[in-house]
């Protein structure tokens, strides 16, 4: 009885002494919404640094039924399979809440995380906010003069009303 007693404090000692992982070390469920902003826990959450320009809205007709949002939407749907990372870093004048979110790359090891604004300024998809980190404006950069998502000709859109 002793000796389970003993263990028992060991094994809780032990717990209280593990290291919490950070806000970012916990995957968390989230769903695009149609102006590709995030809801995640019942919150609103916009990824930091990233603006996503009205184009109006196209529907991704290979679903079934279609879904129709913004290209921005569509592409973070389509790339976020799983969970999120976010590290929030404040709140908006709407209420929501400002992220920087990144989803597991195929790295060895699993640790690997691609960062979503980066990605999606990357495709083409937003813009970088003022304010926003030096690598989202080179992504802009190389995103626009690769023409590149809403730097490239408008293929087919359905504009809402």
């Amino acid at each position: 009885m002793r000796r389970i007693a003993l263990a028992s404090m060991l094994f809780l000692c032990a717990a209280a002494l593990a290291p919490v992982p950070a806000a970012a070390d916990v995957g968390q469920r989230a769903l695009v919404q149609d102006d590709a902003s995030l809801r995640i826990g019942g919150q609103t959450v916009r990824l930091y640094g990233v603006y996503v320009p009205d184009g109006g809205y196209t529907c991704e007709t290979r679903l079934r039924p279609p879904r129709c949002a913004s290209r921005a939407a569509l592409a973070l749907d389509f790339k976020i399979q799983g969970f999120l990372f976010c590290d929030y870093v404040g709140r908006n004048a709407d209420g929501s809440r400002s992220a920087f979110c990144s989803v597991r790359c195929s790295g060895i090891g699993g640790r690997c995380r691609e960062d979503l604004g980066a990605w999606l300024i990357g495709q083409g998809w937003a813009v970088a906010a003022p304010g926003a980190p030096f690598a989202y404006i080179v992504e802009e950069r190389i995103a626009r003069s690769r023409g590149f998502g809403i730097w490239g000709f408008q293929a087919d859109s359905i504009v809402r009303r």
